[in-house]
This record gives structure tokens, C-alpha cells and sequence, in this order.
């Protein structure tokens, strides 16, 4: 008799080829077949079929291909052919059926072990060491934007290209978030700068090298730290230097990659919180005024004072990261005048905050400004709704792509869904009182654009209780976008991302399922890709305090929460 690994009972062999000769039969997996049932004849032909020298050879080699288990077919006794005409063989053969019936049931769905199983057939392992194996990076097509570039960049507000998700659009949104896990790794692989003297240029390694860097940018805080704190951690001072690295500038320089496009884009990549007092800066979470008109109906425009002061501070030996921006984009769309040319501003936490601050800046800054979106992932608010509207009404397209389990998404403020504010905004006599609030409370937040709601819960291979760490992790966000399909669909089949960086640096949280299975496919998953967050971890064990409602009970959480 045959026997195929160990997901098929040996005994119920007859009955796979059978289902595999009927033709139209519809089955979620070689190894468990949905229900079909079977009559004693066509039994009784599998049976011969497998009995008949070549074309039971023949059909036992197909299924085996079909199930890629060629190395693990085992040969066992030879296997006796009974004379169907026997009360013994009629025995055997009204038990197959009722094994027939019984295995159509499709009883992994009822018990866990053989759901496991199933997952861990020869296709899944397949599946699984592509995925987690260095080599067998694959991406989404990359198919020509030319022609509908305005409406992937948000020029409609990405109406009818979330829900499903266009895979167009995944690319891009996947292609933006890898931007910024390169400014990530700039400011990790040298993030010390001399208070003493101008920094020198960081090197980016940018996912995309169609696109050259034309200039690195800085945040400074406005706050500073005693030196003695200096002395405590020897070696670690730059995590109590004013000024850091945040991110860069690039540009698209090759005429192919400008051609699939429909226009030269220039990127700017922005990350998370990663020094102390930047940490700081985010724990001021009061509303301060920005400069421009009052909106008679949303009021006079605000932001949070901490993201505000990162981006307007200038630094001893560097401009501030407002002035750097507007006069590196004010050079290159001159420089390239007369272009079809777009800007696309991106970033993650505390970086999707400063996006925001970003592209509100450019957007007034010089007439003509080629169109201007932001990509963000895992953004807290930025200001009050006076803000929203000023970026709305100056044609400024914002993409938020939110975790429903990421509690960044939800501070600072008051702790309100955006759905509750929409709806008691729905009396006049609550828009009213909700409005005045608008207008004098410090804590009166709103997000910005148009959203992209994911959930860690969706991911088969991350636990369904990840910590916070991880429902803020950049690379767990990238994970979810390549599995999205649809708010009512389960996670695609297909995905594509490697899951070899989300096991390194959510090892943890991910399901024991898969991180069992990695040794025993014989891949070396040792990687020098550095976490998102250089921050200790004991900073991710301050944010599980209770939540509450006011404010500034929140603002502890928003900032062990940033990064």
C-alpha cells in the first residue's frame, strides 16, 4: 500500500483519486477535499484504477506531483486485491463509503488539530519557505500608472480603490511604507550628531533605485536634557541629542520608472519617534494656533504643540525641518519645470504626524505646486478639525492607513471614534455644542483624509492578541497591506511580502504554528535588519496602563506608544 506523508490516512487513498478523476469537483486543498459523495461503482473503479499496473502507476504519479511529496512517498507492503464479488470485499467496500461520507464532512473545521494540519501540508510549507526565505521576495505587478497616475495619487480621494483594495494601489502604499523604513535605517546606522559642528550627509540604501536622494532632513527639539544625563549612559548620548535625522528627500531619476508613472514623483520619507526627547516633544499634547485664516464654520486651525515644535525648531548647525523642506522642494520643482511632476509625502507615527505638518507647509508655499499626497501608517491626530479642513480646502490628499488594534491611531484627544463625532454631528443642536467645543477645548483632536482600516486579527500568521508593539510595528503594517483584500474578505492566499523581517522582530507574536516550522525548513533566518524603534523595550511595557478618557491620562500612553 501507498502511504502519503501524514496528513492522508493510508486506508482512504482509494478515495482521492476517485474525487480527482470525477472532474468540476470543488475542494479547498489536495489533502481535504469538500464534500462529494460517491457511489459503490465509482468506488469499486478507484479501487481497480489503483490496482491496474501503469495506469495506477500513472494516476499515483500525478498525485504526487500534484501534491509535490515526490522524496516522501514510502513504499510499503505490496497491496492485496480483493475480489469485489466477496462478502468480505462488500464489507470493505461499504466501509470506505461511510470513511467517504465522514471525511466529507470536512471535520478540520470542528477540531484544530487536523485544521493544523492541513495548513502544514506539503503546498503550505511550500508557501511557507518562500515566504520566509530571503530569496523568494516577490512583488506585486508592476503594472503602468500612466494613465490613471492622478487617481492612485488620491486625486478622487481613492474612491472606489480600497474596499477592494486595487493592487495597484497595494504596491504603491507597500512601495511608500519601504521609504520609510529606510529613513528608519539611515538615522540606526549612524544616529549620533555632533552638537559641535554641521552633520555630514547619511547614506540612504533606498528600496527603489530608480529614485536618488537629494538631501537628508533633521527635527530638533526645543528642549533639552541636563548634561549629567550624559554620564549615565555612557555611549548613548545620542538619545539626548537635540537634533537627529528624520528622514530625506528623493527623487525619481529614471525616464523608464518616469514613463510607467506618468510623471516624476518626488518623495519625502519621514520616521518614528526615536530618541528621548523626541519622546518628550510628543507628551506635549496641547492644541496650539498655526498661522493662516480662521474657517468661519471650523474655526482658527491647530495643531499638537510637540509636533509642531519638532518641525518649526531650527538646530545649532541645521535649519529647521520646515525650512529644509519648502526650500528643497522649491529647488526641484524648478529644476525641473515644464515636467509633469507630483509629490508624495510619507511617513510612520510620530513621522505621519510631521507629513501631515509637511504637506499643509507646501501646499502654500509657491503657486503652482505640482499635486500633493501623504501616505501614513500608524498616525496619531495632528490637530483639531479647523486643521482637517484648511488641508482639505488646499487640495491636500491624505491616505491614513490605520490599524483597528493599533491604539496610536486613537490619541491624543478625547477618547471618540470619529463614526460617534459624525453621527452627533448629525442634530444641529450637538453640532453646535461639539463645534464651540472645537473652537476652546486644548484636546478637541480630528485625523485628517481619507482611511485604510486593517487588523492584525485578519494575519494568519501573527497571534490574534499582539501586543502593542507589534499593532504599531511599520513592518506588521506592510504585512496586513499585502494581505488586504477587502473589509469582508479573509487575508489573499497570495501574499507576497516575506515574512522573514515580521519574524525577527515580532518573533513573539507570531503563531507557534509557523515559528515551529521555520527550523525544520532548514532556513537561516538570521538577520542584521534593525527594528523600526531603537528604543529599549521596557518603554513598550510602560504602555499597558489603564486607558482613560481625558486627555492627559493620555498623553503618557501616546508617548510609550510613538515610534
Amino acid at each position: 500500500m501507498m502511504q502519503i506523508g501524514a496528513t492522508l490516512p493510508a486506508n482512504n487513498l482509494h478515495v482521492f483519486p476517485a474525487r480527482h478523476l470525477s472532474g468540476g469537483c470543488n475542494y479547498g486543498s489536495p489533502l481535504n477535499p469538500l464534500g462529494r459523495t460517491y457511489s459503490t461503482k465509482s468506488m469499486i473503479k478507484s479501487t481497480t484504477l489503483l490496482t491496474t499496473g501503469t495506469t495506477g502507476q500513472k494516476h499515483l504519479s500525478n498525485l504526487e506531483k500534484l501534491l509535490g511529496t515526490g522524496p516522501r512517498v514510502i513504499l510499503s507492503e505490496p497491496e492485496v486485491v480483493r475480489d469485489p464479488s466477496s462478502d468480505h470485499g462488500s464489507s470493505s467496500e461499504s466501509e470506505n463509503r461511510g470513511k467517504g461520507l465522514l471525511e466529507g464532512l470536512n471535520l478540520d473545521r470542528i477540531w484544530p488539530e487536523n485544521a493544523a494540519a492541513e495548513e502544514m501540508s506539503p503546498r503550505h510549507l511550500n508557501q511557507l519557505r518562500r515566504l520566509l526565505s530571503k530569496n523568494g521576495i516577490e512583488y506585486s505587478p508592476r503594472n503602468s500608472l500612466a494613465s490613471r497616475w492622478r487617481e492612485y495619487h488620491g486625486s478622487d480621494n481613492w474612491t472606489g480603490l480600497l474596499d477592494p483594495l486595487d493592487e495597484n494601489l497595494r504596491r504603491e502604499m507597500i512601495r511608500y511604507g519601504e521609504f520609510i523604513q529606510a529613513a528608519y535605517h539611515c538615522f540606526h546606522s549612524d544616529p549620533a550628531t555632533s552638537a559641535d559642528e554641521a552633520p555630514s550627509p547619511h547614506h540612504v540604501a533606498l528600496p527603489d533605485k530608480s529614485y536618488r536622494v537629494t538631501k537628508n532632513l533633521y527635527a530638533t527639539a526645543s528642549v533639552g536634557l541636563p548634561k549629567w544625563v550624559d554620564k549615565l549612559a555612557p555611549g548613548l548620548d545620542w538619545m539626548s541629542q537635540r537634533t537627529s535625522c528624520v528622514g530625506y528627500v528623493a527623487v525619481c531619476d529614471d525616464h523608464r520608472e518616469i514613463s510607467r508613472m506618468g510623471r516624476r514623483d518626488i518623495v519625502i520619507s519621514l520616521r518614528g519617534t526615536a530618541t528621548c526627547l523626541e519622546w518628550v516633544e510628543n507628551m506635549r499634547d496641547l492644541l496650539v494656533q498655526v498661522p493662516g485664516p480662521k474657517h468661519p464654520n471650523y474655526g482658527q486651525p491647530k495643531v499638537e504643540c510637540g509636533f509642531l515644535s519638532l518641525y518649526k525648531t531650527a538646530g545649532a548647525h541645521v535649519p529647521s525641518l520646515a525650512e529644509s523642506v519648502t526650500e528643497e522642494i522649491k529647488r526641484l520643482t524648478k529644476l525641473y519645470e515644464g515636467e509633469t511632476l507630483s509629490i508624495t509625502v510619507t511617513g510612520h507615527s510620530l513621522g505621519a504626524a510631521l507629513a501631515l505638518l509637511v504637506a499643509d507647509e507646501l501646499s502654500t508655499c509657491a503657486k503652482d505646486m505640482p499635486p500633493i499626497a501623504a501616505y501614513t501608517f500608524g498616525g496619531p491626530r495632528v490637530g483639531n478639525r479647523g486643521f482637517a479642513k484648511r488641508l482639505s480646502l488646499q487640495n491636500v490628499k491624505v491616505l491614513r492607513i490605520v490599524n483597528s488594534q493599533d491604539l496610536i491611531t486613537r490619541v491624543p484627544g478625547m477618547f471618540v471614534s470619529e463614526q460617534l463625532d459624525k453621527k452627533l454631528r448629525e442634530s444641529s443642536v450637538a453640532n453646535k455644542i461639539l463645534n464651540m467645543l472645537d473652537n476652546n477645548m486644548p484636546w478637541a483632536y480630528a485625523h485628517v483624509g481619507t482611511e485604510l482600516k486593517v487588523d492584525t486579527k485578519s494575519s494568519p500568521y501573527l497571534k490574534p492578541d499582539a501586543d502593542m508593539a507589534c499593532c504599531h510595528d511599520l513592518e506588521a503594517y506592510l504585512h496586513l497591506v499585502d494581505g488586504f483584500l477587502a473589509s469582508n474578505c479573509p487575508f489573499r492566499a497570495n501574499a507576497k511580502r516575506s515574512l522573514v523581517k515580521l519574524v525577527h522582530e515580532q518573533n513573539s507574536n507570531m503563531k507557534k504554528l509557523y515559528i515551529s516550522k521555520a527550523p525544520g525548513l532548514k532556513l537561516n533566518l538570521e538577520s542584521k535588519v534593525k527594528m523600526s524603534s531603537c528604543l529599549p523595550r521596557f518603554f513598550y511595557r510602560l504602555s499597558s496602563p489603564p486607558i482613560y478618557t481625558h486627555s492627559h491620562s493620555l498623553s503618557l500612553l501616546s508617548v510609550t506608544s510613538i515610534h
